[in-house]
């Protein structure tokens, strides 16, 4: 054992200092009692109105009050979900037909022109010539010639267009106009002569359909069109205009009209609106041209339809960017991030300069063992940095409860097989309990002892105490500790087999020992805090910590990482070694998972619906996470922390043995829905949350060349069950890390405070030069600290501040401790 001991290592020169005497992170599950003015607990009994305590525990079978509190709030949350899903869906189904009903699409608030047969345009309406008289007006003959065909130049109008165009330089345009009687192809009968009106119209039972004539830009483009122009909404015809009237170089509104309809262009389709609104001359003549010239109105949506309209395209664009976004920075990941992370990482030979390596008598001598006192007070030879490489010391955990020896088999096997040396992995086995599952013929625990060959010693251990995860007297648990290797190919694994095997008072009961899996987590990550802090230990502590220390021949302070893997897990050869390489690589990463397959991918049509489901979720999401280091689950079947990370050659900076996130994490009471979902269902989610808050600037990362397999559900029932878990968890988990999303919204609020009114503020006292109302002290009024020191009291002294050469202090100083020597000779003091 002295040996052993000689040969056993501490890498600290110094104990780490306890969280207590610093400002500890504010927990994620605060422990204060709910009362019934929370606001989400009042929240609840809002929503549940209807369901009074009584009925609850009479009809529904809750009887306490926290079962009650739960139901409520899981009510709560149902409907906070409906609530929202309902925005979902009116967003995507109803929000277009209330915004933009049909009364107002663009199709339905106009009759397009050229698209219904039958049909005539005057006065920007359409009407049907279908049971028009003929006795006047031959409307059929009209309209074959082109459906929806603008003919109001065809008819005489005369007091509306004399007032609107009274001005001298519009009088041309209110003359009487009878073209229509002139086109003796198209009329056969005699015109009709008076204003043009609705009655009118009316009279010669043409059947208004209430339907203005639409026109898009592109029928406005139509060479047919060609004379057509814009001004506001409206579309005029200036065919008779321009047949008519000769161009007038020296009449404003006439050299308008030509430049917008040809615009060195054969097509029409112009808008005139900018032109004849920013000219006084022009705009006068805009009722004018629009009263005798208007044939219909450019087809345009409300704002109503423009704003549904905007809200889709918006929505879609930020879908498709989302989702673009996260495929291509996924790919970023996996084709160069996640390649550079999983090299083999460079030695100390080849990082350091030769002059700082240590020279060959050094690496020999007495210099190269650094002799040191560990916090056992035994003197031992310090493993340093460069002797341990890349190889770091790793335990490999294994969480079992009921599995069978063929699962446990194959799961140790894989672990046992990885390309790492075998004497820096210590595959470490929890057994939760004692307990025999069905259709094994032996328990749990006998199984994984089955596989040891057990260190002399360690055939019969003794139970040790420990304080575990539980209420009441489950807190305190005993658990054995098994020491040996697992043979595998001639090859010895140092293996540690941990069996809860439950107080004295659940002697006998069917499941003594049982913790659950995050108490077997807990146990290792309570022992390696205590370790770290130098903290006190418990008996099984202490025992845990002397095997080790005689298994590997190292304390167990040496270890750095853990790997966590389910025992229905099987690890590929080169997983453990990519893993490593990515910590050695990157010392800011604290996480780490790689990819999980099926291992039973064809047992069913369950199984076969979950193969692309695992593959998209590791390589699109944990790959998109990871390109920022914040991947928000690490899966507790195949996942590595840090338990601490190197701070120099001496000194640690502890990660998941950090007290703050062993203590939250080891909570016992868990009371509220809340706490639930997150420690009973989603436990392994919950860590990751506790780490990426604890510390924010670390990366948790996904390494996509380490691959492992695993058994998924194969029926649906099950598949429900442990969906059920991983959805709520993950509801739950993603509303912890959203601390802030509440904060920001308060914040953007308030943006017109840090965006108005405090640079207003700054900028009209540019002439004030207080500190004003800051680092104010008692009894002082008016302006704070600083403010006085500008003022202009008194005239400055220099004598009052002596400057003297450093020879000229010091033989002041020689002086002074003189004359004090002979005062203390000549007037020694009582008590000499």
């Amino acid at each position: 054992m002295d040996a052993q001991v000689r040969r056993t290592s501490t890498r600290r020169s110094k104990h780490l200092s306890r969280p207590e005497r610093f400002q500890p992170a504010e927990p994620i599950l605060r422990k204060k009692e709910s009362t019934p003015w929370d606001s989400w607990v009042l929240f609840s009994l809002i929503v549940t109105f209807w369901a009074p305590s009584p009925l609850l525990s009479s009809v529904g079978g809750l009887r306490d009050k926290a079962s009650q509190q739960a139901w409520r709030e899981k009510i709560a949350l149902c409907s906070i979900a409906i609530i929202l899903s309902g925005i979902v869906c009116f967003m995507t189904v109803g929000f277009t037909p209330v915004t933009c009903p049909a009364s107002k699409v663009k199709s339905d608030e106009y009759l397009r022109f050229d698209e219904n047969p039958g049909v005539v345009g005057i006065l920007g309406w359409q009407f049907s010539v279908l049971r028009s008289k003929v006795d006047k007006v031959n409307f059929y003959q009209l309209a074959n010639q082109g459906n929806g065909q603008d003919a109001t130049g065809y008819f005489t109008r005369h007091l509306n267009l004399i007032k609107a165009c009274q001005a001298p330089a519009l009088q041309r345009f209110a003359a009487v106009r009878q073209n229509f009687c002139a086109n003796t192809s198209a009329i056969q009968q005699p015109c009709i002569v008076g204003d043009l009106t609705l009655k009118t119209l009316v009279g010669i039972q043409l059947l208004n359909t209430t339907k203005k004539v639409g026109y898009d830009w592109n029928q406005l483009s139509d060479r047919r069109l060609k004379n057509y122009m814009v001004i506001n909404d409206k579309v005029l015809n200036m065919d008779l205009y321009l047949e008519n009237n000769q161009r007038n170089p020296s009449d404003a509104v006439d050299t308008a009209i030509r430049s917008v309809v040809f615009n060195g262009h054969s097509e029409g389709g112009k808008d005139a609106t900018r032109l004849f609104f920013s000219r006084k001359d022009l705009k006068s003549a805009v009722s004018c041209l629009t009263l005798k010239y208007i044939a219909g109105y450019i087809d345009k949506g409300t704002a109503g339809c423009f704003v549904s309209e905007l809200v889709l395209y918006v929505a879609l664009t930020v879908v498709l960017g989302v989702v673009m976004t996260r495929f291509l920075m996924a790919i970023v990941f996996t084709w160069f991030i996640s390649d550079h992370l999983v090299k083999e990482p460079k030695t100390v030979e080849q990082v350091r300069s030769p002059q700082e390596l240590p020279s060959e008598a050094e690496q020999t001598g007495d210099a190269a063992r650094w002799i040191r006192q560990n916090e056992f007070g035994i003197v031992t030879e310090d493993i340093t940095m460069d002797s341990i490489g890349n190889d770091l010391y790793t335990i490999l955990l294994v969480a079992c409860y009921s599995e069978g020896e063929e699962g446990l088999r194959i799961t140790c096997e894989s672990m046992a097989s990885t390309t790492y040396p075998d004497d820096r992995k210590l595959l470490f086995l929890v057994c939760d309990g004692v307990i025999t599952g069905i259709g094994n013929s032996q328990s749990t625990p006998d199984i994984c002892v089955s596989f040891m060959r057990l260190l002399p010693g360690y055939e019969n251990p003794q139970p040790k105490s420990y304080i575990a995860v539980g209420e009441g007297n489950k807190r305190h648990n005993r658990a054995k500790i098994y020491a040996g290797h697992f043979p595998y190919k001639n090859r010895l694994i140092p293996m540690i087999t941990v069996v809860k095997c439950g107080n004295i008072e659940e002697q006998g009961s069917s499941k003594p020992g049982n913790r659950g899996k995050r108490d077997s987590q807990t146990m290792l990550m309570h022992f390696f805090s205590r370790v770290t802090y130098n903290d006190r230990m418990t008996e099984f502590d202490y025992d845990l910590f002397t095997t080790c220390h005689y298994l590997m021949g190292v304390t167990p302070d040496v270890f750095e990482t853990i790997l966590m893997v389910d025992a229905d897990t099987k690890v590929y050869p080169n997983s453990l070694r990519l893993l490593i390489n990515c910590m050695c690589n990157d010392p800011l990463i604290m996480g780490l998972c790689g990819e999980t397959k099926i291992a039973n991918k064809r047992d069913s049509w369950i199984t076969a619906i979950q193969v692309f489901e695992y593959y998209i979720n590791h390589h699109l999401s944990k790959s998109f996470e990871s390109v920022f280091g914040g991947v928000t689950c690490l899966p507790g079947c195949f996942c590595m922390y840090r338990l601490k990370v190197r701070k120099g050659d001496d000194d640690w900076v502890p990660l998941i043995v950090k007290p703050e996130v062993v203590i939250e994490y080891s909570q016992d009471k868990v009371e509220t829905l809340h706490q639930k979902n997150l420690l009973l269902l989603g436990e392994d989610r919950f860590l990751s949350t506790l780490m990426l808050r604890n510390f924010p600037y670390r990366k948790m990362m996904f390494c996509p060349q380490a691959i492992c397999k695993t058994v998924v559900p194969d029926e649906l029932k099950v598949l429900l069950s442990q969906r059920r878990r991983w959805i709520n968890a993950t509801v739950h988990n993603l509303m912890e890390l959203l601390v802030y999303i509440s904060w920001m919204a308060i914040y953007l609020l308030a943006l017109p405070v840090w965006n108005f009114v405090l640079p207003i503020y700054a900028y009209w006292h540019f002439d004030d030069f207080s500190w004003g109302e800051t680092r104010k002290v008692e009894g002082e009024e008016g302006e704070g600290e600083g403010d006085n020191n500008g003022n202009h009291e008194g005239e400055f002294d220099s004598s009052k501040v002596p400057i003297k050469r450093w020879q000229d202090w010091e033989k002041a100083r020689l002086r002074r401790v003189r004359r004090h020597e002979e005062q203390l000779r000549r007037y020694p003091p009582p008590y000499a």
